[in-house]
């Protein structure tokens, strides 16, 4: 058999280990792994002489705005910033205008990425108060999985009420499929940013007073515990704050299906930073005081916190240079520059590159049903690679960055660590720093390998639908 390409001269990483290998790819899947002598021939040969080859990092958390906000991104620049970023695959959250809630409108947006997005991705479903009635038809239009906004975020979209989330949870639940959380009180943040908007509250500063630790704490603990009744999967979005790591904890202690991520913007900024960046890095959660930090590095150390992703939010600069932070939009890019944030830190000694690619890859691959297709470098795997040279410096310049959004906490910070080569399905989509273009298209649904365990639900005489069910009996009787 002849290879398509074999890559020879790497360090492959794993969340186990770093080895000196090879790797042969064949039809889009890896082939073999192993010694230089051992690969099959191959139509090309890359050299990857000083070059660590990790899985691409699957990103559970983007926003690339389409349909809707394309002045603010697109799948084609998202995707190509991704791309640069090491990243093969992207989660997109559904909320773009109209906000991905029906069958019709998840087909029309599966349209748009396909034709246009250069590295796999999976698109959320919309669960809110009104749209429990389409999850069937979402399921088979081919959901990743589900977004729920407990609180107020970019586009407005409405935070069920407690009893909406209760039922919600019930129908996914016996779905399998995972929903990701807005993990904030709309109600106590609403309340803080009115009163003080009326009192000339309309410094920085007063974004983070409008949202304390206490609106995540409350959240994920009342989130926890609908997911413990239900049997419900969930997942809690950009983890800021060391205090809602207990609730956390507790529900992974009481065997509760809850996985959690957190953002570079989290680990590496802090409240301090509002004085040098003004709106600009308004983002929901918000960046809190330092003392934050150190806590959700060690949860990741720990297992508390399974995963990096990036909450990647783009805006315009206008739309984050106003000086009325309640009329700033919410986010800034971030799933190019995540990569060599995250491998500054590990230069530095504060965890390893096997490390890394447990955050990165292996976890979220797991999480969402996509190991071992994904996630992994093993016979079988898609050949989804990031070839990342360690020790290349970088200073991070916004003007030169991929997305349409040029306008981020992070522009002038030397980082130390680049994605030189990614291929997604055995294909350079970036190769040599360079987008490949004919790569534009080339990312498909990763619904279709999705393979999420057996529900485990809980309580299922007490749902919704069987009190009404029961009802309708008792009346028919």
């Amino acid at each position: 058999m002849i290879a398509d390409l074999v890559i020879h001269n790497g360090t492959v990483v794993s969340p186990e280990m770093a080895i000196a290998a090879s790797v042969a790819i064949k039809d889009g899947k890896i082939l073999a792994l192993g010694a230089a002598q051992a690969m099959p021939q191959a139509g090309e040969i890359l050299d990857a002489r000083g070059l660590h080859v990790l899985p691409g990092a699957i990103d559970v958390h983007v926003h690339f705005r389409d349909p809707g906000y394309a002045h603010k991104e697109d799948f084609a620049t998202g995707t190509a910033a991704a791309a640069f970023g090491g990243v093969t695959t992207v989660f997109d959250m559904p909320n773009t205008i109209p906000p991905t809630g029906t069958g019709e409108i998840l087909r029309e947006k599966h349209a748009r990425a396909a034709a246009s997005a250069h590295v796999d991705f999976g698109l959320y479903g919309l669960l809110g108060e009104d749209t429990i009635e389409h999850v069937p038809a979402l399921i088979d239009g081919g959901v990743i999985g589900f977004k729920l906004y407990m609180g107020n975020t970019f586009g407005n979209i409405p935070s069920p009420s407690t009893g909406a989330m209760l039922e919600a949870f019930e129908v996914v639940a016996a779905t399998g499929k995972r929903i990701s959380l807005h993990a904030e009180t709309a109600s106590i943040m609403a309340r803080r940013e009115a009163r003080m908007a009326a009192a000339g509250r309309r410094d920085p500063l007063a974004h983070l007073a409008a949202r304390p630790a206490l609106v995540a704490i409350e959240a994920v603990s009342r989130a926890a515990l609908l997911a413990e009744w239900t049997g419900a999967r969930i997942h809690i979005l950009h983890i800021s704050s060391a205090d809602e790591l207990r609730p956390l904890a507790e529900a992974k202690a009481r065997g509760i299906d809850i996985t959690g991520e957190t953002c570079p913007h989290y680990l590496m900024l802090s409240a301090a930073d509002y004085a040098r960046f003004g709106g600009i890095i308004r983002v929901n959660p918000p960046v809190r005081e330092a003392r934050h930090q150190e806590p959700l590095w060690r949860a990741l150390a720990d297992g508390t916190v399974d995963m990096i992703a990036t909450d990647h939010a783009p805006h315009s600069p206008e739309e984050k240079t106003r000086n009325d932070i309640w009329s700033v939009d919410c986010g800034f890019p971030g799933v190019e520059t995540q990569m060599p944030l995250m491998l500054t830190e590990a230069a530095k000694g504060r965890f390893s590159i096997c490390d890394y690619v447990r955050w990165s890859a292996s976890n979220p691959a797991r999480a969402w049903g996509l190991y071992p297709h994904k996630g992994v470098i093993a016979p079988g795997a898609d050949a989804d690679l990031a070839l990342v040279d360690l020790a290349r410096p970088w200073t991070i310049d916004d003007a030169k960055i991929q997305s349409r959004s040029k306008i981020s906490p992070w522009h002038g910070r030397e980082v130390r660590g680049l994605p030189i080569h990614t291929l997604v399905r055995g294909r350079f989509v970036m190769r040599d720093r360079t987008l490949v273009a004919t790569a534009c298209g080339w990312g498909r649904s990763v619904h279709r390998i999705q393979e999420m365990p057996a529900p485990a639900l809980r309580n299922t005489d007490q749902t919704m639908q069987a009190i009404v069910a029961g009802a309708s009996k008792e009346q028919a009787a």
